[in-house]
């Protein structure tokens, strides 16, 4: 492997620096060097990788086809340098950590009291947690930037690991103000008729929830919002004559409170599983061990 044209990190930052903070000008004040270091810099990074990573548009730097590729790739390198300086000072502290990252539904309504229960079984171990989308999870588990996940999806990648730790359904709901509370089971050929209040297209709830409903012949529903939080939905269907399709285990509380009804549909169940993943490479964290055997009841 060739190693003597690497890029300079200081130069990958500059790049980022620039792009995110808008400008030359700006980039320069964040990193508190000049304007013409900034633009040595990425003349440097030009010149490492051979093509023009900026052109300007009008008032304005835009990143080139290259430049966008190389960005994308300065992300990832500083992303994985910041990970590296907390690995080491962590072993610097001899402080166990753990980096878990979660759907937001889990995030919201499962992860605080796993977190308590496991800050006092275990004081002296520390997680880092964070909630994204299920693709977002999977690349940081498979480039190293996160130790452990919870999703609402199984990911499909040769070196990501799941075992299974709960089962879930997604059930269709809907407050007290709404005709369908306290109905007997609907018949099928009602879902796509009702109005509709979703989680967003990119969430595990929504992409497992649209598969099911296409197998059984539903391509569309009638939706009439899409949210990016379930305690959102949850609260806006107590006031309003939609329903949703929610996650069982984040209404689970509110339908015995008695807040919301759970709207049963002839013929259709749509049941899943939650998944505990991790990396093939990241096998003997002693903290993930341990957070695993308490979210299996050890």
């Amino acid at each position: 492997m060739e190693y003597k044209n690497l890029p300079d990190l200081k130069c990958l930052a500059t790049l980022r620096a620039v792009v995110e903070r808008g400008g030359v000008e700006e980039a320069g004040r964040s990193l508190h060097i000049g304007q013409p270091a900034v633009t040595k810099r990425l003349r440097a990074l030009e010149t490492c990788y051979g093509v023009p990573l900026m052109r300007r548009e009008g008032r304005r730097l835009e990143l080139t086809p290259a430049g966008v590729q190389v960005y994308s790739y300065a992300t990832l390198v500083l992303n994985h340098q910041a990970t590296l300086l907390d690995d080491l000072n962590s072993l610097q502290s001899g402080q166990s950590r753990l980096r878990l990252e979660v759907t937001f539904a889990i995030g919201e309504h499962l992860l605080p009291q796993l977190l308590l229960a496991f800050s006092e079984r275990y004081p002296d171990y520390h997680i880092e947690s964070r909630m994204g989308y299920t693709r977002s999870i999977q690349t940081h588990l498979a480039t190293g930037l996160a130790d452990l996940a919870l999703l609402e999806q199984a990911p499909e990648h040769p070196e990501i690991l799941v075992q299974k730790w709960l089962d879930d359904e997604i059930v269709l709901v809907c407050g007290p103000h709404h005709p369908l509370w306290g109905s007997e089971p609907i018949p099928l050929s009602e879902v796509s008729q009702l109005n509709y209040v979703l989680r967003e297209a990119q969430s595990s709830m929504r992409i497992i929830l649209d598969k099911a409903l296409l197998a059984i012949g539903i391509p569309k529903l009638s939706i009439k919002m899409e949210v990016g939080s379930t305690d959102t939905i949850v609260e806006m269907l107590g006031h309003g004559k939609h329903v949703s399709f929610l996650p069982h285990f984040a209404v689970a509380e509110a339908l015995v409170q008695g807040e919301l009804f759970h709207v049963k549909v002839e013929g259709l169940r749509i049941k899943r599983t939650l998944w505990i993943a991790r990396t093939r490479s990241n096998l003997n964290n002693t903290v993930a061990e341990a957070f695993i055997k308490q979210l299996r009841g050890g």
